[in-house]
């Protein structure tokens, strides 16, 4: 019954728990006859593996129906079809690279040979060595003389057609999710390329890719909550870092003119399709510039690297088209009076912004100051309003802690950030470099924090101070989410789309 069902190819999600078992039990009787036979697979430690399925099809493309080639490949992979028609029988494999059909003769293998074949399974991993040809049908196939039994699949994949398409089983099991829906290994091939391309681009400029600690000694006053932890050599709490500005920026502080890191970044906070508790970031650091260079680098940066990774500019992204080609610049205040009707420039006070918020029925934050509610009207009005390429520019102090203040209106700073389809996908600042106006704004935002949250251990890094104190030069910083980035130009809808092994809520048992 097992059996028969097996070759039918039906999915084990559609199966009762009784008939689940039964196709688990027969699969592990198949080993348990291997191994009294002397034939254990686990016990293979290589296979001469010398071509890949696509590498085959793109060599061989021209080549005719019914043509030989005379070309003997060693093939290794995953079977996932497989049709048995008494002397003969078809299989599919699956490789690192793709698909391709296996022809299989009881008179080309031999009885033996022949007959551990038909007793493998979907799913089992197998090495064949065989002749390119072209079938009638005009198939890429490989004629094996050669099938070897490499490792057991003693759990049936989900059925072919169908695939795994419950997206909790997905992300819980990334491992199945990989063998059966090619597409899913295709973004993570991209998600590989996009990294390659953007440390390429900043080697390019001259960058040098440092490492910083992902353990940092205490919390800092930022919003952004950590995970703590405990050193217990020490004897002292750590928490894992929520940024790795700090320590960049003593790099410059130390004469490395151009630095970057690719780092994993971990934030105790809430689950959304655009939020992970960890994700990957860049974080670059450029001496000599300002947040207008860094406009021009995130711009050719990602100019660079969509037509490098993507062949265009024009990017297709759930159901929109994003033209990298063109970036729009407007100040926040710009931005809030284009959105909302609202001209900050004409606000006096932080009494009349207040009456303002609740006259558009805006939320107020928690200090509501004129900026922090700017800020608000910001999030409020124009946020979603950003689909194509903008950058949005010059932000309020109170929410800009480590940027430098604008020469001539000190309520507001050289920082942007920038949108693409009503999303934020990065930050960048003129970086402050007054160690007396920093030591001030982590003071009041420390301070600020445990009004708040009265537990809060959040505390002032002197020690970056101090750095400031012998000399940041005129520094830009840029930091941005590299898994948003793998979203646009794969078209993927959520970040657990984009990470191999997103955080998931443990199952019950």
């Amino acid at each position: 019954m097992a059996q028969e069902k097996q070759n039918q190819g039906q999915t084990a999600p559609e199966m009762t728990e009784k008939e689940y078992g039964e196709l688990v039990a027969v699969r592990r009787e198949k080993l348990k006859t291997l191994r009294e036979a002397g034939q254990d697979p686990f016990t293979l430690t290589k296979y001469p593996q010398d071509s890949f399925s696509a590498q085959i099809k793109q060599e061989f493309a021209d080549l005719e129906p019914e043509a030989e080639t005379g070309r003997v490949v060693c093939l290794a992979g995953r079977i996932m079809a497989k049709r048995v028609m008494g002397k003969a029988s078809f299989a599919g494999l699956r490789d690192a690279q793709g698909d391709i059909q296996l022809y299989l003769r009881r008179d080309v293998l031999g009885d033996e040979a022949y007959a551990a074949f038909k007793k493998m399974d979907i799913g089992d991993i197998v090495g064949v060595k065989g002749e390119v040809f072209r079938t009638k049908m005009g198939e890429i196939s490989v004629r094996c003389s050669e099938i070897t039994l490499l490792a057991k699949s003693l759990l049936p994949l989900p059925e072919k057609f169908h695939g795994l398409k419950d997206v909790e089983t997905r992300y819980r099991q990334r491992y199945v999710d990989l063998i059966v829906n090619p597409e899913v290994r295709q973004t993570f091939v991209k998600r590989s390329m996009i990294l390659r391309e953007l440390r390429s681009f900043l080697d390019g400029k001259g960058f040098l890719e440092v490492e910083t600690p992902i353990l940092t000694p205490f919390e800092i006053g930022a919003s952004a909550r950590p995970f703590l932890t405990h050193h217990n050599t020490l004897n002292m709490d750590m928490v894992l870092r929520i940024e790795t500005e700090l320590y960049l920026k003593r790099l410059i502080v130390g004469g490395m003119d151009r630095v970057y890191e690719v780092g994993r970044i971990f934030r105790n906070e809430g689950m959304d399709p655009k939020h992970n508790p960890e994700f990957t970031t860049i974080e670059l650091y450029q001496a000599y510039t300002d947040y207008h260079g860094m406009m021009d680098l995130v711009e050719e940066m990602m100019k660079t690297v969509a037509a490098k990774v993507c062949g265009g500019l024009k990017i297709p992204y759930q159901g929109k088209e994003i033209d990298l080609s063109h970036w729009e610049r407007l100040t926040m205040v710009e931005a809030v009076k284009k959105y909302s009707g609202v001209d900050f420039d004409q606000v006096a006070s932080d009494e009349e912004a207040v009456a303002l918020a609740k006259e558009h029925k805006v939320e107020l934050p928690e200090v509501p100051t004129k900026g922090a509610i700017l800020a608000e009207f910001f999030d409020a009005f124009v946020e979603g309003n950003l689909i194509q390429p903008t950058f949005i520019y010059d932000y309020p102090v109170e929410i800009s802690p480590l940027a430098k203040r604008k020469p001539g209106n000190p309520g507001f700073t050289e920082r942007f950030e920038y949108f693409i389809n009503g999303t934020e996908f990065g930050n960048a600042f003129s970086e402050l470099n007054d160690p007396i106006d920093q030591k001030e704004r982590f003071e009041r935002q420390v301070a600020e924090r445990k009004v708040l949250e009265p537990s809060s251990r959040a505390q002032v890094d002197y020690d970056y101070v101090t750095a400031l104190e012998y000399g940041l030069a005129p520094t830009g910083g840029l930091g941005f989410g590299v898994d948003r980035l793998v979203m646009l130009l794969t078209d993927s809808a959520s970040i657990r789309d984009v990470l191999l092994f997103p955080t998931m809520k443990p199952l019950d048992n």
